[in-house]
């Protein structure tokens, strides 16, 4: 099997998987509770706590757990503007952002508030200057992720975050770092950014679980009402041996950014040079992407019929982000491309475990799949 689509989610590591059971049966005890057991479960989540953040370089106590990246973006937008709410009416919102994003800001649209939709350029970047233009006195948050999840296309959140702050020092800024975390270097401490959100199975631990670091004092309205679990910013039983998982996939990650990236901007190489071999295939990523996302479109075949054609050989890529359930890129759309390059674009994303046989397959796939499809119309 080559698995090229650790974009949308990644397999679970064989040692996260191994202590995740181990938790659930030495850690069972809630770790609220105030005997032993409970305390003990406890520690375990103060020190996985610890860990996920040395892995966004923030204080422990700036990190909160949820279900998702989409969950913690929901909070993060939703808790920022309302406790903003009674001098604020304005949003900034880049108009490639991930439906976790783009549908909470488009909901807080229907209901008064209004929205500057900054859009990418034809090459998929989005302009940090025309982000900070967009503040105004009244602007409550600016919303923009890091790594576009379809184009792989890369933002300067930290000089993103100085150029708002400049501006009006009230606002804050929400970065959605889900295709970014562990990919690249991040210190949220001295970054500026009020909000930054990661997800679990982007990662090689399992979907369920992700993170929102909060900056220390950050003004935010829990959206959520419950106990006071994640003090009182995302209530409800900690789910221990996910939050365990979450931290031990996290720090092997940390640990392996260099290597990890090297072998991966190698494959990427490897396949942008096979790629200018075929006939009619564009690349719609930008050159300065992140090399884990490569984006191409082939005009005259519809995304679905390849995705089949080059599932056959159990070659497994997408036709753009999981979230769209095969609807046309959102991104693709975003940067105005014509709309032959955007029903027939794919998404090919890498992670560590993939090897140069991979990109040879699907290689080999493309261009037999080129040649057989062509001959059908």
């Amino acid at each position: 099997m080559h698995y090229l689509d650790n974009a949308a989610t990644t397999r679970v590591a064989p040692a996260v998987t191994a202590e995740i059971a181990r938790v659930m049966a030495e850690h069972f005890a809630n770790p609220s509770s105030l005997y032993g057991p409970g305390l003990d479960s406890e520690l375990l989540l103060r020190r996985a706590r610890a860990t996920v953040a040395a892995a966004l370089g923030c204080g422990a106590g700036e990190v909160y757990f949820t279900a998702c990246g989409s969950e913690s973006n929901n909070i993060a937008i939703l808790g920022q503007t309302a406790a903003r709410r009674a001098w604020a009416d304005h949003i900034v919102c880049t108009g490639y952002e991930h439906p976790s994003v783009h549908h909470v800001v488009e909901g807080l649209e229907k209901n008064g508030w209004r929205v500057s939709w900054v859009m990418p350029d034809a090459e998929g970047h989005v302009s940090v200057e025309a982000l900070a233009e967009a503040v105004t006195a009244k602007t409550a948050l600016v919303a923009a992720m890091e790594v576009n999840n379809e184009t792989g296309a890369v933002l300067d959140t930290v000089r993103l975050a100085k150029l708002v702050k400049a501006k009006n020092s009230r606002t804050a800024v929400h970065v959605d770092g889900v295709q970014a975390w562990l990919r690249r270097p991040v210190k949220l401490d001295t970054s500026g950014i009020d909000s930054y959100s990661v997800s679990g199975h982007k990662i090689h631990a399992p979907k369920g679980i992700g993170a929102l670091y909060l900056r220390k004092n950050a003004l935010i309205q829990p959206p959520f009402l419950g106990g006071g679990q994640e003090k009182g910013i995302r209530p409800g039983t900690e789910n221990l041996p996910y939050i365990a998982g979450l931290a031990l996939a996290a720090d092997t990650l940390r640990r392996t950014l260099p290597a990890r990236a090297k072998k991966i901007a190698a494959l990427n190489r490897q396949l942008r040079e096979g790629l200018a071999d075929l006939e009619g295939i564009v690349i719609n990523s930008p050159a300065d992407a992140l090399p884990e996302v490569l984006n191409l479109s082939l005009p005259g075949v519809r995304s679905e019929t390849m995705l089949h054609f080059l599932e056959q050989r159990e070659i497994y890529v997408s036709s753009g982000s999981a979230c769209s359930k095969g609807a046309a890129s959102h991104t693709l759309a975003a940067m105005g491309l014509p709309a032959g390059r955007v029903d027939s674009a794919l998404r090919i994303s890498f992670c560590a475990d993939n090897t140069p046989e991979d990109v040879d397959a699907l290689l080999e796939g493309l261009r037999d799949g080129l040649a057989t499809l062509a001959r059908a119309r």
